[in-house]
């Protein structure tokens, strides 16, 4: 259900509006406004174009939402999808260049110098120290020499001189989306702008930004002990699937990512009817419609990329990963679930609404609240994405002088509450009325409508699925929350993983306790 991308939820007062507001004939006959306003349409090269008119203010927000992301990195190139992300920030042919048809032959350069240095550095009977020097001089000067041709920040300077606000993009697991807000008035500006980064990508200033990216690994990863907890749960979860791959990238194949790999990656995804792009604010759609065609049927067709074919097997034994240093303790624990499509996807949220969200949910209650064992503690779900099978996970923090263990043990308890005891009617009904508040407030506002219209219309073909979610939150029954429960939060399929203090300062009090013994025998 994807309701859950969109932003949190609302005070008290709105979720009651919201529930009388999308009462069952209420949301239908707003569904219906909604198709009165919104205009699709398919280019022939198969790109998804959107438009709804809200003439409220004179602005538009947009999404481009490309089906691609980090889980269709190739085989040892992990990482790839975000740095192309990085790479469409760095101009065009036209924009962030004083003189491109130099700067290609200074960026050509560069790649066959980055390529000859990475030969040699993978030289199978081992790397001569002086030839890398030499190697990496001839490819810090090439790049110093594409530099000369670069108008840095240039694209995002153009955009913005022109009143776009918000101006980002990310790159997820399953999806990479880029947006924006802007005056209407500059409507054919921006889409010559995106359709240009689309269309007319340049590896500009591409090993600058691998570096950026290799930062990033090392602030998020490498030196959050979460963070390499998190990527080692993923590691052990997954054996199979690519869920069980370093979003980020792993060090040894991010550091050879290539400018050509990008540039391949980028004409495989970043086709036209792999992209939808959701235009929402005031515009008229027979007047915006053949503007976005002009621009956007210049994109590249061709058939869409093939889904990933692996399946993870099942998984028949708890699996357990234990970082043991000092720091932080920290409890996480995963089960495998069914993706998106699943009938029960609803019934998930459910749980994970009724366990985990905000202080009057059962983990919060009982941990934080009642038990004061933990400084914070939530279910999440699905992780690390949802286009496939994911995860359903929880997590605690344990306060000073607990730990992972009685995280571990509360944590099942309140699992258990799930499995033998239906919820409370007063449980079900709130999950139900945030569900509603939650789209309630994504439709007011102009960006998260795009974005919600882009992805909808993507997963399911249709963007009213957006609205008919909401018929599978009603059907959500306390049967079917105790069936989940049962079928999913199992041992044999659970993986753990944990923060744990105590064994680090138990071994080490292990091994200085012998040489005292030791000592005192002579």
């Amino acid at each position: 259900m994807m309701q859950r991308n969109l932003p949190g939820r609302l005070p008290a007062m709105a979720a009651i509006f919201a529930a009388a507001f999308f009462s069952c004939a209420g949301y239908s006959q707003d569904m219906k406004s909604f198709e009165q306003r919104i205009t699709t349409k398919v280019l022939p090269n198969g790109l998804t174009i959107l438009i709804c008119e809200r003439p409220e203010a004179p602005v538009f927000s947009y999404s481009t939402f490309i089906d691609a992301g980090d889980v269709d990195d190739p085989s040892g190139e992990s990482g790839l999808a975000h740095m192309f992300e990085h790479l469409a920030f760095k101009g065009t042919s036209q924009i962030g260049t004083t003189d491109y048809a130099a700067e290609k032959v200074a960026l050509d350069k560069v790649e066959a110098a980055n390529n000859a240095l990475e030969a040699e550095l993978r030289n199978p009977a081992g790397a001569n120290a002086q030839k890398v020097a030499e190697l990496k001089k001839s490819f810090d000067d090439a790049q110093k020499a594409a530099l000369k041709f670069v108008v840095p920040n240039q694209f995002t300077e153009v955009a913005e001189r022109n009143g776009a606000h918000g101006l980002n993009a990310q790159t997820g697991l399953d999806e990479t989306t880029y947006f924006w807000s802007m005056p209407e008035n500059r409507l054919e500006l921006w889409a010559w702008l995106e359709s240009s980064r689309l269309v007319d990508t340049v590896p500009r200033e591409f090993y600058k930004e691998r570096s950026v990216v290799e930062e990033e690994r090392h602030m998020r990863t490498d030196s959050n002990p979460e963070g390499r907890l998190i990527e080692q749960l993923l590691a052990t979860a997954f054996v199979a699937h690519n869920y069980g791959r370093s979003g980020v990238g792993w060090p040894s194949e991010l550091s050879q990512i290539t400018a050509t790999e990008a540039m391949a990656f980028h004409k495989k995804y970043y086709v036209g009817s792999n992209i939808v792009v959701s235009v929402v604010g005031d515009v008229k759609a027979s007047e915006a419609m053949p503007v976005l065609e002009k621009y956007f049927g210049k994109v590249p067709g061709g058939p869409k990329p093939l889904e990933m074919t692996t399946v993870e097997p099942k998984q028949f034994a708890e699996k357990r990963v234990v970082i043991r240093e000092q720091t932080q303790p920290f409890y996480v624990e995963g089960y495998h679930r069914p993706n998106y499509r699943d009938p029960d996807d609803a019934v998930f949220d459910a749980i994970q609404d009724i366990m985990s969200n905000g202080r009057v949910a059962r983990l919060y209650r009982s941990l934080v609240r009642d038990q004061q064992i933990a400084a914070d503690a939530e279910g999440f779900s699905p992780f690390p994405g949802d286009k496939y099978p994911g995860l359903f996970a929880f997590y605690a923090v344990p306060v000073p002088g607990k730990t992972p263990d009685q995280m571990a043990t509360a944590i099942h308890k309140e699992i258990d509450r799930l499995k033998t005891t239906d919820v409370t009617d007063g449980e079900l009904a709130m999950y139900k009325t945030r569900a509603r508040a939650d789209l309630l407030r994504g439709l007011a506002n102009n960006q998260g409508l795009a974005n919600a219209l882009a992805e909808y219309q993507t997963r399911y073909g249709d963007w009213r699925e957006l609205f008919r979610q909401l018929d599978r939150v009603d059907k959500v029954t306390k049967a079917d929350i105790r069936r989940v429960a049962n079928q999913t939060f199992i041992a044999s399929n659970r993986t753990v993983a944990e923060i744990d203090t105590a064994a680090t300062a138990s071994a080490a009090a292990g091994q200085a306790a012998p040489a005292k013994n030791e000592g005192g025998q002579k």
